[in-house]
């Protein structure tokens, strides 16, 4: 069962799995641990991930990225058009309210929705995973910003399900980071009054994520989180791009804005620029034919780069101001901050960072692989099949949602709405509503904010349709119960709903000894009673009567139907489906692509053996054939079998073989004969030498000459084969192979193995020598072991171990020889 860690950047995407007792950030297929976040389409077949980024220059229009910024987006929101479109070279069209992209796929237009896209993405995450692990990936975690609303999580749970994972869940990125951190740190405290808090600062490639987590041993609680999601790489990035734009067009005349390409090419520049700066005072940039083949430098320091982009680094205090803020913590209460993200090495971001909080920033993490790391630790602890640490974690929501429902007649004072989880409500969390209703109901959900949100996202997050409400036997209302849960994902679902009747019971007042024993005792007089009062007897005195009691009683399940910013179980079947078919044809098309490489190779490496190491063995009178056989197919292959299907490829490689194979197999068994000649000769030497060795001497000699004659005729066979293979050319058929040689030593060893390894018969045993006395000696006595009737010396001699088993074998019942 895998364990797969997902951190779905903007830019490029880490992998991680558990095993070998650890964590391992897993390469693609040309071993890089990140893979571009990238989908692009050709007339044939998708390209995604690194196959994608060599297409992205040359097929621009049809290669589409910023996949995770567009995930859940509406057509018109304002800030895609105004900051995402830039980032995009494809077409980008409306499709139910929702965006999509318009592209050349298999020869004719195709519009596709962003969640296609991003489960065209995670096919390939979960291709590169599986040839890695050489297992089916399943079960998997997949990371998305703190402040993605619920139709942004939706978009990306059902990507995952197109692509055929099982998403456990959807974690935040600083949350991540968090476990990462804090499940391998065994320093932690235990008193629940004095955690460790630690800020986790991730700037990536397009947003900003700050979070301040609280840590005590096995738990983590998130306390406060803050975001700009407008702030990241791209756009340092995009500062250095409109100041070269200006400085080429000054000093080379040309507009670089104008052509796409051009732009683009100027973006891989100062990416890499960037990425020097911030080890180096300066930089060079060189890009080759940038356009109308003019090749263009520049040089710019890191002092000009930072008052370029001085109104971005103005904004890295903000999130941190209102996270610590929002927890309620002072600066004096931060044991650390550690910080993750690609854009966190910019040394004046740093800088920031760091005079916010008045300490050196940590770098416990490994600040591209963190969020993927974190990710595969959340997997194993949610997998049956791994033991992990006990490790609790506390999430937050950073909407508050809220309830609202239409009021009816009978309760005119009812409340139409509530926020039924506020701001930095943790995750994840249930929440039960009472309603009183005799009919079917509906309630939504919002965000109580939609300031808060990203543009246009609307603040609308789902419907709830309660059915078979009826009224109470009496006609009243009906007493109902909704369960309402904020999941894993941080996404809201509607859990259970029930109808609850009240019943009245009566129950008997239990009485203790104390109570009893002061009612079988006669009542004292009390001083200022009056005396009718006292002669009264007590109330207390009679026996309990029996007390009602309200229960609320469950009486049956109703049936609901939830509507939510997700896809529909058949949509998602008919996109999964679709899904199948395009990796069918992406399978095909490599397989084609490797049966024409494998054909082209064929043509090229043969023609040029047989000119030289292959020229004995082809029969002239067939060369000149054989050699036009190959030229005509290479001409084929780069005019009419540029576009064959696979099945054509296969044919004309196996109709090549037919010919050049027989060639091949000459040149091989005049490689191997010699090899197998001499391993023959040398085991029919060995085996003659053998029969006169002393060491055999008890080998019968009738079974000696049967080896030497075995061996005498293997040796006759050989030479016999010998002078007619010498006799042949090379380019016919062999008289033997060196399978017919190995075959006849095989028989060789078969036959003298086993007469040569008989063992040496044993000697037979001779007369024992004779026992005497020494003179002078005194007769030894008939019984050495005897005992006597007395005596502590005269103890019997302890039996060998021979008697000792005989006995054993005797008291257990078996018989003894």
């Amino acid at each position: 069962m895998s364990v797969v860690g997902i951190d779905f950047g903007n830019l490029q995407s880490k992998i991680a799995v558990a095993r070998n007792r650890g964590i391992d950030v897993i390469c693609n297929e040309v071993s890089n641990r990140a893979t571009p976040t990238l989908v692009s389409f050709g007339p044939k077949n998708r390209y995604l991930g690194e196959a994608a980024k060599t297409q992205e220059i040359s097929n621009f229009k049809n290669t589409v990225g910023s996949l995770k910024r567009l995930a859940g987006r509406s057509f018109h929101d304002k800030e895609i058009h105004e900051i995402e479109k830039q980032y995009i070279n494809a077409d980008l069209v409306e499709e139910n309210g929702q965006i999509a992209v318009k592209v050349q796929y298999l020869g004719e237009q195709r519009i596709f929705s962003i969640v296609q896209l991003i489960g065209m993405y995670f096919t390939k995450l979960k291709d590169i995973t599986s040839t890695e692990l050489k297992i089916p990936v399943s079960d998997v975690v997949i990371s998305v910003p703190g402040w993605f609303t619920d139709v942004q999580r939706h978009c990306i749970l059902n990507a995952a399900e197109i692509a055929g994972l099982n998403c456990l869940r959807l974690m935040n990125d600083t949350t991540a980071s968090a476990l990462g951190y804090g499940i391998t740190k065994k320093d932690l405290p235990e008193e629940k009054d004095n955690p460790r808090n630690v800020v986790f600062v991730d700037i990536g490639h397009s947003c900003y994520n700050v979070a301040i987590v609280s840590f005590i041993k096995g738990q983590l609680i998130v306390r406060a989180t803050a975001y700009d999601r407008h702030f990241g790489g791209r756009d340092f990035d995009q500062a250095l791009v409109n100041h070269f734009a200006e400085v080429f067009k000054g000093k080379y005349n040309i507009d670089v804005k104008s052509n796409n390409k051009a732009l683009f090419r100027l973006r891989m520049g100062v990416e890499k620029l960037k990425k020097v700066l911030s080890a180096n005072t300066q930089s060079p940039l060189s890009v080759e034919s940038i356009m109308n083949d003019i090749d263009v430098n520049a040089i710019i320091s890191r002092q000009e780069f930072e008052d370029l982009c001085k109104h971005h680094l103005d904004r890295v205090e903000i999130p941190l101001a209102q996270v610590l803020h929002d927890s309620g913590l002072k600066l004096e209460d931060i044991h650390s901050v550690e910080v993750v993200g690609g854009t966190t090495r910019i040394p004046a971001v740093k800088e920031r960072i760091s005079k916010f909080f008045g300490q050196e920033l940590k770098y416990t993490l490994n600040q591209d692989e963190a969020v993927a790391r974190g990710c595969a630790f959340q997997c194993a602890i949610l997998s049956p099949v791994f033991k992990v640490r006990e490790f609790s974690i506390q999430d937050i929501t950073h909407y508050p949602i809220k309830i609202v429902w239409e009021k009816i007649p009978e309760i005119p004072d009812e409340e139409s709405e509530i926020i039924v989880f506020p701001k930095h409500n943790s995750i994840p969390s249930t929440k039960i509503l009472t309603f009183y209703r005799k009919q079917p109901f509906d309630i939504e959900a919002y965000y109580s904010e939609p300031d808060k949100i990203p543009s246009r996202i609307s603040p609308w997050i789902s419907k709830f349709s309660i059915k078979n409400v009826e009224p109470a036997d009496k006609g009243d209302l009906s007493m109902i119960k909704v369960k309402i849960r904020l999941n894993l994902h941080g996404v809201l679902s509607l859990e259970n709903t029930h109808v609850v009747e009240e019943v009245i019971k009566e129950e008997k007042e239990e009485i203790s000894e104390s109570q009893q024993s002061q009612q079988t005792q006669p009542m004292e007089l009390v001083n200022d009673a009056k005396p009718d009062e006292a002669s009264k007897p007590q109330e207390a005195s009679k026996p309990p009567s029996p007390k009602k009691v309200k229960k609320l009683v469950k009486k049956a399940d109703l049936p609901f139907v939830s509507f939510n910013g997700g896809l529909d179980k058949s949509t998602i079947a008919s996109l999964r489906e679709l899904e199948g078919q395009m990796i069918s044809t992406d399978k095909l098309v490599a397989d084609t692509e490797t049966q024409r490489n494998a054909l082209e190779e064929y043509v090229y490496d043969v023609r040029s053996k047989v000119e030289s190491i292959y020229s004995e063995f082809v029969n002239p009178a067939e060369k000149g054939n054989f050699i036009n056989l190959l030229n005509e197919t290479e001409t084929w292959l780069y005019d009419e079998g540029e576009d064959a299907m696979k099945s054509v490829y296969v044919e004309k490689l196996d109709h090549l073989k037919k010919y050049g194979g027989p060639i091949a197999e000459r040149y091989r068994e005049n490689e191997e004969r010699p090899k197998a000649e001499k391993l023959l000769r040398e085991s029919i030497h060995s085996f003659v030498s053998c029969t006169s060795d002393e060491r055999f001497a008890h080998i019968p000699e009738d079974e000696k000459k049967n080896i030497v004659e075995k061996a005498t005729k293997a040796l006759d066979w050989l030479d016999e084969k010998i002078k007619s293979q010498e006799n042949l050319p090379k380019y016919q058929l062999p008289v033997f192979s060196s399978r017919d040689i190995l075959k006849e030593r095989e028989n060789l060893v078969h036959f003298a193995s086993p007469i040569l390894s008989k063992p040496k018969p044993k000697p037979e045993p001779g007369p024992k020598p004779e026992e005497t006395t020494p003179a002078g000696a005194d007769a030894a006595p008939e019984k050495m072991n005897t005992e006597t009737e007395s005596g502590e010396n005269n103890k019997p001699n302890k039996p060998t171990e021979e008697t000792e088993t005989k006995t054993n074998l005797e008291n257990n019942g078996m018989d003894i020889d």
